[in-house]
């Protein structure tokens, strides 16, 4: 990955992957509602500056469990990246029991139409991103 930095906060870290036309998208620490739905701001925000259509999602560092923001990511953070060009989205699970079904429990809300799928570890993920 020959990565950019656009964004790097205590709980995210936003890069765009020029050899790959991606966004990488790193979560780190604890996530609470307040700090998805910034995060969430924020990627959607620079998804639109960057033109891309992907998006790697990296959940493997984060601790905490997030599940009171899931309804709002499934049904309005999800449509808002699709407006925008949004297409595909791997998400990589945190290896945190909680957080991975606050993820589970996104994508039970998530509406729209881009393509979805989670993985156990980024090179998985990577090789599925890059086929799309």
């Amino acid at each position: 990955m020959t990565l950019q930095t656009l964004l790097e906060d205590p709980h995210v870290t936003i890069s765009y992957d020029h050899s790959n036309d991606w966004l990488y998208v790193n979560w780190h620490g604890d996530q609470d509602f307040a700090s998805v739905q910034q995060g969430g701001s924020d990627i959607l925000r620079l998804l639109r500056q960057q033109r891309c259509h992907k998006v790697l999602n990296d959940n493997a560092l984060v601790t905490s469990m997030w599940s009171d923001a899931a309804e709002w990511a499934g049904k309005e953070w999800f449509p808002a990246m699709t407006a925008v060009g949004l297409q595909y989205f791997a998400w990589v699970y945190s290896p945190n029991l909680y957080s991975r079904l606050s993820t589970d429990l996104t994508l039970q809300f998530a509406v729209g139409n881009p393509i979805v799928a989670t993985f156990d570890d980024i090179e998985t993920a990577q090789a599925w991103l890059k086929q799309m």
